[in-house]
Formats: C-alpha cells, sequence, structure tokens
C-alpha cells in the first residue's frame, strides 16, 4: 500500500494530536495513520492517500480549528535555511531577498521560521491563532492584571474589578473563542474548554484577581512550552537537515548555480573550500581534508584526491575540488540521514503509546472527580463556594499534555543527540530496546578491527620476499594483497613467474629464474616435505612459510589491526554492566588474539552466517537482551534476528537496511555511547511521566484537605509541560 508524508500544521497541543491520529486510524480506508508533534508530519498508509487529505483535514478540523495538511514531496527539493544564513549547506552568503521566487516557485515570507521541519519556510502570519505565540496580549494584559491589584490595594475597590474584566478578556479571548467552537463539535474535554470554566468559574464566586491571574500564568506557561518546542525542533532539524539549496555545476567553461534536486548523476560540481560537499560523488581534480563530523561525528578530518569517494554534507576544509555526481540528491546521505530521523521520529516507544492511551482515561477520571468534589461535600458542609472553587482547580489539571508532549519529545531528542554523533536511531523502539540490553555480540572485522590486512613482520631475505610477493601477486586474496603491497613499499622489483599453480586450502607453487618457490601454510609445507623445524608459530595472525628449492627460507606475519578506541569501547561495556561477546568467522588463533588483546568476555570463532544466528541465540537466553554489531552483508540475518542489531556505516547497505541502529563513524567507541544515549533518554522520559503526575496528584491530595489553590492547579498544568519540556531537551545541550 501506498505510504505517504504531509505536513501538518497549526496543530495546538500534543494531546490534539493524539486525538485526531486516532480519530485518522478509525477511518476504514486508512491502514495506518502517524502523526509525529515533534516533526509536523502526518504519515499515511491507504489505497489513495491524496484523495483522503480534504475529508482528513475536516476531521482534524473538530479537533483543532485551524489545522492545515499539505503534501510534502519526499525529494525534499524545496528547502531553504533558516534565519541565519552563516551556515548556508552551499557555503554561500545569501540575502533574503533572492529567495522571493526561489526555485520551488514559492514566495516565502521569512518573519518567523520557529520550526517547520521540512525545511520549507512557509508564511507564517496566518499562524497567529496559536495562543501561546503572541506576548503582546500577554504583556499588555500582565500590566492590567498589576493595575487591578494596585487599585485593590488603594482601595479603589469600585474601578479594580473592571480593570481585571478588560484584563481577562485580553488574555482570555482567544482561549474563550476556540473553547467555544471545540464546544459546538462536542469537545467538553478540550484544555481550553476546561481553563474557560474553570477561570469563569473563579469570576462567579467572586475570586476576580485569581480568575485573571491563573489565565496569564496559563498563557506564560503556554507561551514558553511553545518556544521551548519550537526551538528544540528547529535546532534538531539543522543538525540534521544538511540538504543544499543550490549546487555549483561546471557546464564548459562556466559555472551554473542550479538547485541541488535539478543535478543528475554524472553532473560535475565545484565545491570551493569552506563548502559542504552537495551530493555523494567522486573527486575529479583537486586535492584536500574533509571535515566528516557532521555525517559520521569523527573528529579528524580526511584527505581526499582524485578518485576518493565523498560524502554529502561533510564540509569541505582547504583545497578546491571537482565532483562527479555518483547519487542525485533523493539518494545522497544528507537525504538518507534526513529521512532516517524523520522516520524515527514516527516510531513510537511502547512508553509514548501507553501515555496516549493512559491520558484517554485521565481527563474524563479528573473532570469526574471535580463534579463530585464540587457537589458532594457541599451538600453536607453548605460551603458551595470552598468546594466549587477547589473543583475548578482540578478542572485546571485535567488537561495531560505535559505527559503526551514530553515523552515523545524526551525521544526525539535522544534521536537528535545521537544523529549529531553519527549514531542514527532507527526509531522509539529501537532506544528503548537498546536501553535494556545486557550483551553486546560483535562481529571481528570490521567492527572490532579495519579489515585491512598488513604485513606485521618479514623474517626472510628482500631476494626471498620478492620471489614470493611474484607468487602472490595476481591473487585477489586480502593477504596476498597485503604481501604484495609491503614488497611495494621495500621498493623491490618482482621477477616474472615462468609457471604458477594455486593449491586450494594449502598456497601457491611457482618457478622463477629456474626455483621452485612454495608460499603457503605449514600444510603446504608438510605436503613437499620440507623441515621446518626452526618455525616458531605465534598466534597473533596469519603466517605465510616460504620455501625455495625444498628449503625453508623464513615466514611473513599477516595481521588485521585494531581499531584505535576499540580495546576502550570493549571496558566502558563492561563498567555499563555489560557482557560482550564476539562471533567471527575467522580462524580460533586469530579470534583469541583479538579477544585478549580487547578483554571481549568470550569468543566464538569459525562461524558461518547461519552458525552466528544460533550462537547469538544462546548468548541471549545465557545472558538476556543482546545487541549484534556486525557490518558484512552476511551480518543482514543476525541483524535482523537481535534484540537490536546495529551496523558500521562504512558496511553494506542491506546490513544497514536491517539494523535498528546505524553507527555513521565506524568507530567502536559509538557502541557503548548509543548504549548511555538510549538509557538516559529512557531515564528523562520517565522522569517527565512521574514528575507531571507527581505534581498533579500532590496538588489534587492538598486540595480535598483544604489547601486548595487555583494557582497552584496552574503550575501543575502549564508549570509542569514547561519544566517537562525543558527537561526533555536539556539533552541536546550536554557536553559530550
Amino acid at each position: 500500500m501506498p505510504k505517504k508524508v504531509y505536513l501538518i500544521e497549526n496543530l495546538d497541543c500534543a494531546n490534539c494530536a493524539a486525538k485526531i491520529e486516532a480519530k485518522f486510524n478509525a477511518l476504514p480506508e486508512v491502514e495506518e495513520a502517524t502523526i509525529t508533534f515533534a516533526t509536523k508530519q502526518l504519515r499515511l498508509t491507504a489505497e489513495d492517500p491524496d484523495s483522503l487529505i480534504p475529508k482528513l483535514t475536516q476531521i482534524a478540523r473538530t479537533v483543532e480549528s485551524e489545522v492545515t495538511i499539505t503534501a510534502r514531496e519526499h525529494t525534499h527539493d524545496h528547502h531553504h535555511e533558516h534565519d541565519h544564513h552563516e551556515g548556508c549547506s552551499c557555503g554561500h552568503h545569501h540575502d533574503h531577498d533572492h529567495h522571493k521566487g526561489c526555485s520551488c516557485g514559492h514566495h516565502h515570507d521569512h518573519d518567523h521560521h520557529e520550526g517547520c521541519s521540512c525545511g520549507h519556510h512557509h508564511d507564517h502570519d496566518h499562524h497567529e491563532h496559536d495562543h501561546g505565540d503572541d506576548p503582546r496580549s500577554i504583556i499588555l494584559g500582565a500590566a492590567l492584571f498589576a493595575g487591578g491589584i494596585l487599585l485593590n490595594y488603594v482601595n479603589l475597590n469600585w474601578l479594580a474589578p473592571l480593570v481585571f474584566v478588560v484584563a481577562y478578556v485580553v488574555l482570555g479571548q482567544d482561549v474563550l473563542k476556540t473553547a467555544w467552537k471545540n464546544l459546538t463539535k462536542g469537545h467538553v474535554f478540550d484544555e481550553n474548554f476546561l481553563m474557560s470554566i474553570a477561570t469563569i468559574g473563579a469570576f462567579l464566586i467572586g475570586e476576580f484577581p485569581e480568575a485573571v491571574g491563573v489565565m496569564l500564568f496559563y498563557r506564560i506557561g503556554e507561551y514558553f512550552e511553545h518556544k521551548a518546542v519550537s526551538r528544540s525542533r528547529s535546532q534538531i532539524m539543522e543538525a540534521v537537515d544538511l540538504r543544499p539549496e543550490t549546487v555549483n555545476r561546471i557546464h564548459g567553461d562556466h559555472v551554473d548555480d542550479i538547485p541541488a534536486a535539478s543535478a543528475r548523476v554524472g553532473d560535475l560540481l565545484l565545491v570551493r573550500p569552506g563548502d559542504r560537499i552537495p551530493l555523494d560523488g567522486a573527486v575529479i581534480s583537486g586535492e584536500s581534508r574533509i571535515d566528516t563530523a557532521p555525517i559520521t561525528g569523527e573528529p579528524v578530518p580526511v584527505s581526499v584526491r582524485p578518485g576518493s569517494a565523498v560524502t554529502s554534507g561533510c564540509i569541505n576544509l582547504s583545497g578546491q575540488l571537482t565532483i562527479r555526481v555518483e547519487k542525485p540528491l533523493s539518494q545522497s546521505m544528507v537525504t538518507r540521514i534526513l529521512d532516517s530521523v524523520e522516520n524515527a521520529a514516527a516510531s513510537k516507544p511502547k512508553i509514548d503509546r501507553f501515555i496516549t492511551r493512559f491520558a484517554r482515561i485521565y481527563t474524563p477520571v479528573v473532570v469526574a472527580l471535580a463534579a463530585a468534589t464540587a457537589i458532594i461535600p457541599s451538600l453536607f458542609t453548605g460551603n458551595w463556594g470552598y468546594w466549587v472553587y477547589t473543583a475548578l482547580s482540578f478542572l485546571v489539571m485535567s488537561c495531560p499534555c505535559a505527559l503526551v508532549l514530553s515523552v515523545p519529545l524526551a525521544f526525539f531528542s535522544g534521536i537528535g543527540v545521537g544523529s549529531k554523533q553519527g549514531i542514527l536511531f532507527k526509531g522509539g523502539l529501537s532506544i528503548e530496546a537498546l536501553a535494556g540490553i545486557k550483551a553486546v555480540a560483535m562481529d571481528k572485522t570490521g567492527t572490532l578491527t579495519k579489515g585491512n590486512f598488513q604485513v606485521q613482520e618479514a623474517a626472510l631475505s628482500p631476494e626471498v620476499l620478492a620471489f614470493c610477493a611474484a607468487c602472490e601477486q595476481n591473487s585477489t586474496h586480502p593477504i596476498a594483497a597485503s604481501i604484495t603491497a609491503y614488497a611495494h613499499e621495500q621498493q623491490l622489483s618482482l621477477p616474472a613467474p615462468e609457471t604458477l599453480e594455486e593449491l586450494p586450502g594449502m598456497g601457491i607453487r611457482g618457478l622463477i629464474a629456474g626455483k621452485t618457490i612454495l608460499c603457503g601454510n605449514e600444510k603446504l609445507m608438510a605436503h613437499f616435505g620440507i623441515d621446518i623445524s626452526a618455525f616458531r608459530a605465534k598466534n597473533t595472525g596469519t603466517q605465510v612459510l616460504v620455501a625455495v628449492d625444498g628449503v625453508y627460507e623464513g615466514h611473513i606475519l599477516i595481521s588485521d589491526t585494531l581499531k584505535p578506541d576499540a580495546g576502550k569501547a570493549i571496558r566502558q561495556l563492561h563498567t555499563m554492566g555489560i557482557a560482550t561477546a564476539m562471533l567471527t568467522g575467522d580462524s580460533a588463533e586469530s579470534a583469541a588474539a583479538v579477544a585478549a588483546a580487547l578483554g571481549i568476555g568470550e569468543t566464538h570463532a569459525k562461524l558461518l552466517p547461519q552458525d552466528k544466528l544460533t550462537t547469538l541465540r544462546q548468548i541471549r537466553s545465557a545472558k538476556g537482551s543482546t545487541m549484534f554489531v556486525g557490518d558484512g552483508i552476511n551480518d543482514a540475518p543476525v541483524l535482523a534476528g537481535a534484540d537490536v542489531g546495529a551496523a558500521m556505516g562504512t558496511g553494506a547497505d542491506a546490513a544497514m537496511e536491517a539494523a535498528d541502529v546505524v553507527f555513521m563513524t565506524a568507530d567502536p567507541a559509538a557502541i557503548a555511547e548509543s548504549v548511555r544515549i538510549a538509557r538516559q533518554t529512557q531515564a528523562v522520559a520517565w522522569q517527565n511521566v512521574v514528575f507531571a503526575l507527581s505534581v498533579k496528584f500532590i496538588v489534587m491530595a492538598l486540595g480535598l484537605l483544604g489547601y486548595a489553590n487555583m494557582w497552584m492547579a496552574v503550575f501543575a498544568d502549564s508549570g509542569v509541560a514547561m519544566l517537562c519540556v525543558i527537561n526533555s531537551v536539556r539533552m541536546l545541550y550536554r557536553k559530550r
């Protein structure tokens, strides 16, 4: 079934977004609908998604009256930088005027682009209905409120109520209007309606300052909550949205500035020092150093020269480059990263689903409790004024917005923090699963080692080394390639063999200058009856033994090099209480040497791809929830079968597709870092839930015990929501 992404604008609160999502999913023609409040996106799976948009807009407007749903092309070609153009991805400083007729053909007003996640800037003038967003009415209302209090203080008691009424209208008119609109559609549990009832009720029982003060506090809370959400949204989206607006295409002897989406495979692009690499490609001319940190989180720049592959989003530091486009914008790394972050934000964790279900029950229960509080004690005590006041404070607290907003925002922040460090989580469920892992099983080559075989030791004469390299020079085997490369480094000239014979599982026999050369393992030497009593085996790599005319001449030791941070990564995992294991298809000796050098808990060698999955299941049953980290094409089944599958971003595309987490940097240190981010994200989400509910229940209990206060109630609603939002986004500001 077709799946399409739309922009859903003018959503006032996360709770309303959850209600709209539930209504969409109730439609028989909708297979699945997901609204992500953090990215303002609607993901719709249906037979003909576009034809449903007018109907869905109508349904959404029964909950939020000014919702708009617009198509968002997935090629991401309409992309404009945010207000501060210093870091525009194409490296130029732009004057905003030329954006009026930008490449997507829209005219954009650049007044305030708080957090449109798609990268399009829209004209936001008509979005002022967000009563959380206009500070002028809040300032005027606050001044009138202060004036009313002052009039009471100087005993002008006849004038004070009039000033309070004016202040209330200034502060509350949008809330009252929205409440009335929603009431006509049957939404009794809407926060605007509950707020209106609570404050009008306070007026009716003569609590003028209280009614205005509560509305003022509510509006201030909403204002800061909106600001915090939109700021975190635009921060995360700016960090991950590295797509260029335009590219410099070389056309003959001049350079054209064309929209990035128009660049085709094979086009030649000019990349000046300081520019971002706009699209995935290969260097045709020029040499430079590239900062890959925006994509991989890796701080050390990489040198590139003609023939080097370059990834979009990285920054060209020193020389001017000409690159040939290998992938269009829609398939380049910058778009893949943005897509993965948006997809991750839309994949909801279990805690989020639980909160959404809880919210549906919580509000009606609190409203019923408020009604009971107003009536039952009053019938016995006759003190209607007090108990009605207590009930009104309960109504203020009955909106579950703090919960419904802060939990997904915590996960969105976690996804953002990860992406800044080159760790791509595939969704909230991946983060939840990762937070609970007890063991990490890792592939050896490409994960813990670099996968580049190198000669560590050559215990033979230069002449014999040249003979051996001459025998190996036509083989594609990594070990043969490393011997040939080493001989070239030693500047030896390699003679041409007269005959060559490959002996499977043993090595090579060659005839060079009338001499019989044998290069291979101990089996080869035994097969030809060579005396190798002088040979002392080491268990740190692969040994190639060499004999000339039936006499043993020495050996070459070849091994894969460990990644610099591999040992530190293993220690960090052990410190976090996580068991480690290595699964490899390599020989037992080589695996044992790597495990000993890194301090890995258990080692399983000589495994075929299907054996890896069986071994992983054994580790899981012994240790608990297990993560597997690999990079090869043959790791895809194990990645899919693990509780959490993680792929090195340098590896095969199939492995990256099958994984729950992708480490764009091939650094093993990212393994422990991903677990730390996941645990912190999970902790922040639960802190918000516990804090919000605790404050609400404490304030309700105080009300029932006779210490009711509507100010406390507003703090328990808007104040708590704001604090939860701040708690959710603080991960973005934490130093690494």
